[in-house]
């Protein structure tokens, strides 16, 4: 008997007159594509999207009308992300009606990481300050509002120079395209990260890491680049890393010859196949691990041939402890 598919996440991208298109299109476009990303595998879509705002209909940055808009909700299920976003210009001016209005929502809502939590981009993280939401935090905002943030809301610890920031139930983006970074780091929270490297590679977005992740997770490392048969190969990789896979294995699902497929990954993804394969069956051990199995069972789970071998991999790669007493976090 199948277990209960996952309750649906439901995205609330909290809009203004003048919202910055790009700050919730591309978090947008992202979540929508790690949807479609679930249902080719034939699992259920997690995310659900909701564009709310205090009008029916607003005006973006760049002209364009949206309508349609629900009003901003009375009550969130759980789990929820309310996504507040920027606006064009300097300082904000929140003394308008619908600013007021979308103010007045923020400050009722209770934040709880898993049930209820807030995810800003650009000067969205202002507008959170404005509420009230952001005292006792840390957080980031576009390098033009850090000072803005920290006079609207001097108990905050402001933080500069990252890509986002993670407290809690609080999830603040330096803006614009780094709140695609901060949707594809819980995307890979919430979907895995094969998942979240597929819309990475979908979208032809950058793979950055997160200020707060001591590196990035082997399976979404060394996926900037644009070569189709070499996504290919760590799409199929990263689905099965216990497989039996080897060079040629890895070259038909390229169309390619080994050789060939060798010189493609090292100047594409820069690290030889056999290599990569490696990394990718090391974090599929060390999460095993993590889950409770012991050494055999996350060798034989992760493709590792016996214990030794990953014992030998745990070794090359330079990983903390050992497979019988790994770290207490993983970088799967």
């Amino acid at each position: 008997m199948k277990p209960p598919a996952p309750a649906p996440v439901h995205v609330w991208f909290a809009l203004l007159p003048g919202s910055l298109a790009l700050d919730w299109a591309g978090p947008a476009e992202a979540l929508r594509s790690a949807n479609a990303q679930l249902v080719a595998a034939g699992q259920a879509e997690r995310f659900v999207l909701h564009f709310a705002a205090p009008s029916p209909v607003v005006a973006s940055s760049v002209g364009v009308q949206l309508a349609g808009l629900v009003p901003l909700p009375g009550e969130l299920p759980a789990p929820s992300w309310v996504i507040v976003v920027g606006m064009a210009g300097g300082d904000l001016d929140v003394s308008g009606d619908d600013a007021q209005q979308l103010l007045h929502w923020l400050r009722g809502l209770r934040l709880r990481q898993g049930q209820l939590e807030l995810l800003t981009v650009c000067a969205g993280a202002v507008l959170a300050a404005h509420a009230g939401l952001l005292a006792g935090r840390r957080a980031t905002t576009h390098h033009q509002h850090l000072e803005e943030l920290a006079r609207t809301e001097p108990r905050c610890d402001v933080v500069a120079n990252r890509v986002f920031v993670a407290d809690g139930a609080l999830y603040s983006s330096a803006g614009v395209s780094t709140g695609m970074d901060l949707v594809l780091h819980r995307i890979a929270q919430i979907c895995g990260p094969a998942v979240a490297a597929q819309v990475a590679q979908t979208l032809v977005l950058a793979l950055r890491r997160g200020p707060d992740d001591p590196q990035i997770s082997p399976f979404m490392a060394n996926r900037n680049h644009l070569h189709a048969g070499v996504h290919r190969v760590q799409d199929a990789v990263c689905a099965a890393p216990q497989a039996t896979w080897s060079v040629p294995a890895m070259a038909d699902i390229a169309h390619t010859s080994p050789r060939h497929l060798t010189r493609l990954f090292l100047e594409h993804a820069e690290i030889a196949p056999l290599a990569w394969l490696r990394r990718i069956r090391l974090a599929r051990a060390e999460a095993l691990l993590h889950a409770g199995q012991n050494v055999t069972q996350a060798a034989e789970g992760a493709g590792f041939a016996s214990d030794t071998q990953l014992r030998r991999a745990w070794r090359q790669f330079g990983r903390p402890g050992s497979p019988a007493h790994p770290p207490a976090s993983s970088a799967a």
